[in-house]
């Protein structure tokens, strides 16, 4: 069997948009047919559980019990589990992971385990790097500049952002592109993944009525979201997939 693949994606500044983040890795996923879970800690009420309701579970991961449902399950014939971290627990969650052996585990290369860390645009942001990188060993670290809500980064100060980011050995550069507002603000209406939003489907596959306009925004702006999770070779993670992103976001709409 191959190995539990675990992903965190998380910050610790609220309103960076890492539960965008989070949907594009499972539509990702989902069109390499990559079998993948997902667990939502913004307890009790979760984003990622309102649109991918059949593969998420709400829970805290603050508590013993909830870090069971998620860490005793890993070999459940499930390849990939991702963790959208509640925004301010990032680093509290890293801490947890110590506690119980689990980046051990990922340092002995029993599992798989990335951290997809949403940047903001603040020192603030540049801290937190500092701050987790002290759990990354064994783990692969991704950086990852989110403009969908146009923001700026570090604009200030490359030279400091570049002092930071080399602290990191292996750490990797990515960037999610500004996706249109209204065709964000429809899909959020919506409340389905941005591949059913492409494809037309509403929440049970029936055939919906989305704007041709503002599906061609989200196909397009996913196909450059998928080419840089291509460029990381995101499926190596769990040994490869069925085909590229660009490519499955091109037949949703069929």
């Amino acid at each position: 069997m191959a190995k539990p693949v675990v992903i965190v994606v998380g910050a610790d500044k609220g309103g960076v948009g890492k539960t965008t983040v989070s949907r594009t890795l499972l539509d990702y996923f989902s069109a390499n047919n990559v079998p993948t879970r997902a667990f939502d800690t913004e307890s009790p009420r979760g984003t990622l559980m309102r649109f991918h309701p059949d593969i998420t579970q709400i829970v805290d991961m603050t508590t013993t019990a909830d870090q069971m449902k998620i860490f005793d399950t890993l070999n459940a014939g499930t390849s990939v589990t991702v963790i959208d971290v509640r925004a301010g627990l990032l680093s509290p969650a890293l801490a947890s992971l110590r506690d119980i052996g689990f980046l051990d585990a990922a340092k002995a290369g029993q599992i798989t385990f990335a951290v997809f860390h949403i940047l903001g645009p603040s020192i603030a942001s540049l801290d937190e790097i500092a701050e987790t990188a002290n759990f990354m060993q064994g783990a692969k670290y991704y950086l990852v500049k989110n403009f969908i809500n146009d923001t700026q980064f570090f604009q200030w100060d490359q030279a400091t952002y570049n002092s930071y980011f080399h602290r990191i050995k292996d750490a990797t550069e990515l960037t999610i592109p500004k996706l249109n507002e209204m065709a964000y603000e429809q899909v959020e209406v919506s409340s389905v993944p941005f591949l059913k939003f492409v494809a037309n489907k509403g929440t049970n596959d029936e055939a919906a009525n989305y704007s041709f306009v503002l599906r061609g925004y989200v196909r397009h702006w996913l196909a450059n979201v998928w080419s840089e999770f291509d460029r990381i070779k995101l499926t190596d993670l769990v040994g490869g997939g069925s085909g590229s992103g660009k490519s499955s976001t091109r037949s949703g709409e069929k």
